[in-house]
């Protein structure tokens, strides 16, 4: 299982953060743990390590079996770390590919993810991100199945604002929209200037 998904930047700062388990401690006392961790290691090493003192903040309900230990996975792209911690069900190897498949659906929406657009487009970051994993359990790993779905979200999204907004500029002609027989202000006043519907 997932335990968590971390993103954060080389100084620290959690830059998306999706906890599948329930928090012991505070997330931030997690987050800088993990970060401890991860920035300390040199770049030739492996990028997963066991991290038995992370169970005292991520425990299951009923408590860890014997022998249950959590790892923390990560890949380090330009300034920003890309951060699994996972229990030992699941292959380092394939979380790390899962990490790739993250990073891939990132670039498609952002084109080329950088720190700002997780910044600044939090609510589709998280959005990615539950496309690809619900309840710490890997849903999708296809790059252009989760892109699709991305962006009919955003379509269905900018469809609902211009139906549900009579001011917007998007139209909402559409037929069975509540705005179907308003028009858009920048219509009525394109109308007026140019003397259609003049009395």
């Amino acid at each position: 299982m997932i335990h968590a998904v971390l993103i954060f930047n080389t100084s620290g700062v959690p830059r998306l953060t999706k906890f599948y388990s329930p928090i012991a401690h505070s997330a931030q006392t997690l987050v800088e743990r993990i970060f401890a961790l991860v920035s300390s290691r040199q770049p030739g090493l492996c990028n997963f390590l066991d991290a038995p003192e992370l169970e005292t903040f991520l425990k299951p309900k009923d408590g860890p079996a014997d022998g249950e230990k959590l790892r923390v996975v990560y890949r380090n792209y330009a300034t920003l770390y890309f951060v699994f911690v996972v229990d030992h069900a699941e292959s380092e190897l394939g979380i790390l590919d899962l990490i790739q498949v993250f990073v891939e659906s990132l670039d498609s929406a952002f084109e080329n993810v950088c720190e700002l657009d997780l910044v600044f487009n939090f609510d589709e970051a998280h959005h990615i991100l539950a496309e690809i994993i619900q309840g710490g359990l890997v849903l999708e790993t296809n790059v252009t199945e989760i892109d699709r779905a991305v962006q009919e979200a955003a379509r269905a999204r900018k469809e609902s604002f211009a139906s549900a907004n009579p001011l917007s500029l998007g139209g909402g002609g559409a037929v069975g929209s509540r705005s179907a027989g308003l028009q858009s202000p920048l219509g009525w006043l394109a109308g007026r200037l140019t003397g259609v519907g003049a009395r």
